[in-house]
């Protein structure tokens, strides 16, 4: 009898110790779960830009090996596309590895035309909106400081859904009154005068002063308001 509850004992001890990976850890939601939260961890979602990030389920018909070491997970080749392969690696005495497929989709917050703006439009927040595009979708520089952009005008017809951009829209429009500013580190001085070019902040702009008839070169400053440092 005693012999029996010493056995019993030692085979409890062996049975505490035993590494729990194989039971509870190695199943196909487990292996799923790691390869989700490395790619979380390799591409965060920021305020700027959101990330989903979905799984391919693995073949039931796999069989997964127990593994007495953590598991690792990389991707083994360089993509920046949506479609990634994530590795999962087992680097015990008998190692083994398995691949997911998975799809990582980032959109950016962008401005875009809530509804078609014509040529000469005021942008405001009843026509422009920040929405979130797949950032396949972008090509170029888009605008998303709706500061910079409201009070501007289209300078082409916009259409419903598209992104707002630096060539599409004027702070300062051609045949606009704008506010001249000569500015030194002592004083500034107003005056007024015609846009006869357009642009956008700290563009260069042709501007006809009204007072002297003279044609300078100021950068804009801010909506029809153009400044030239002395």
């Amino acid at each position: 009898m005693r012999h029996t509850k010493l056995f019993l004992f030692f085979l409890l001890l062996v049975l505490i110790n035993q590494p729990t990976s194989a039971a509870n850890q190695l199943d196909s939601a487990y292996i799923e779960r790691i390869a989700k939260e490395y790619l979380t961890d390799k591409f965060p979602s920021t305020e700027q830009e959101k990330v989903r990030i979905s799984i391919a389920k693995l073949d039931p018909r796999i069989v997964l090996k127990s593994c007495n070491v953590p598991l690792t997970a990389n991707i083994p080749e360089k993509n920046n596309g949506r479609n990634v392969n994530v590795k999962i690696s087992c680097d015990e005495s008998t190692p083994w590895k398995i691949y997911l497929s998975a799809k990582v989709e980032i959109t950016k917050a962008i401005l875009i035309a809530k509804t078609t703006i014509s040529q000469g439009d005021k942008l405001d927040d009843s026509n422009v909106e920040l929405a979130y595009i797949a950032i396949n979708r972008i090509r170029g520089d888009k605008l998303t400081n709706s500061n910079i952009v409201f009070g501007a005008k289209a300078k082409k017809r916009i259409g419903k859904g598209k992104a707002i951009t630096k060539r599409s829209i004027c702070l300062v429009c051609k045949g606009d009154v704008v506010t001249i500013i000569a500015s030194s580190k002592s004083f500034n001085i107003k005056t007024q005068g015609v846009a006869l070019s357009s642009g956008n902040i700290n563009e260069q702009v042709r501007v006809k002063n009204t007072r002297s008839n003279k044609i300078i070169t100021p950068r804009v400053k801010a909506i029809n308001q153009v400044v030239i440092h002395l």
